[in-house]
């Protein structure tokens, strides 16, 4: 399998869609806030809805849209394609979101870099105070218990759809991708809202995405980053665990 031209071929495309997938959804994060709406949750949740969606749209055809290791590692968990195919993805996953951050650190200046942190996976921030350094944010247990949820619920009301062939046939591609563009967007929304905690920037839901800022701007993206490869992964088996209890004739066969 790793010796299969059309599996690199396909992770080229992965590579490219995690890329871009990570610069419009950081500069989607950063123009939210920046511009000081009234609503920045409601507005960012329905950009981020829009651009999976036609990310997934571009990608499908090529490499099956996955454009996240946690499609990936579920879909080899649930024996839709191998353990080493799903490697290689994972790889070309993290490639893009390091070059999706590159790219976005190249056209921001280092005031919206530093004051948004490149649009990263955040628990906490630090804000200068009177009696020096404050840290706001959110507790890593509950950082944790949220990627874990938020994670098993993109995977069983969106993804589950797209690996049921009969499903995903009946449907076709248009509806399936924007099916799971909707619900990234309303878990990201309920995710930014339930907690209204500052410092705090949401579900990641995909660790890709949150590797690339965190290589290149560093910094406090490092605090509690492996949560965000921790609750997905769990989210994962939890998953993987779910369609083993599943009668056969009802799996995607």
């Amino acid at each position: 399998m790793l010796l299969n031209c059309q599996v690199w071929r396909a992770s080229l495309a992965e590579l490219l869609g995690s890329a871009v997938l990570v610069f419009a959804m950081d500069t989607i994060v950063i123009s939210s806030y920046e511009t000081e709406t009234k609503t920045p949750h409601l507005i960012m949740a329905f950009l981020i809805a829009v651009t999976v969606t036609i990310i997934l749209l571009a990608t499908f055809p090529i490499s099956g849209g996955h454009i996240n290791p946690v499609i990936s590692l579920a879909a080899a968990l649930t024996g839709l394609f191998s353990l080493s195919r799903a490697a290689v993805y994972i790889l070309a996953q993290c490639v893009g979101g390091i070059l999706g951050a590159l790219a976005l650190q190249a056209v921001v200046n280092t005031e919206i870099e530093q004051t948004f942190s490149l649009g990263g996976c955040t628990l906490t921030i630090v804000l200068p105070s009177a009696n020096g350094p404050h840290v706001i944010g959110l507790k890593t247990s509950q950082a944790l218990w949220l990627e874990i949820i938020c994670t098993f619920v993109f995977l069983f009301a969106s993804i589950w759809i797209a690996f049921d062939k009969r499903q995903a046939k009946h449907l076709g591609s248009v509806v399936v991708c924007s099916i799971i563009g909707i619900v990234v967007g309303l878990i990201v929304f309920i995710s930014t809202t339930v907690t209204s905690t500052k410092g705090y920037a949401g579900a990641g839901m995909n660790p890709a995405r949150c590797l690339g800022p965190a290589l290149i701007r560093g910094g406090h993206l490092w605090s509690g980053h492996w949560v965000f490869w921790a609750g997905p992964s769990i989210a994962c088996l939890a998953f993987a665990l779910y369609t083993k209890v599943i009668p056969s004739e009802l799996l995607h066969n």
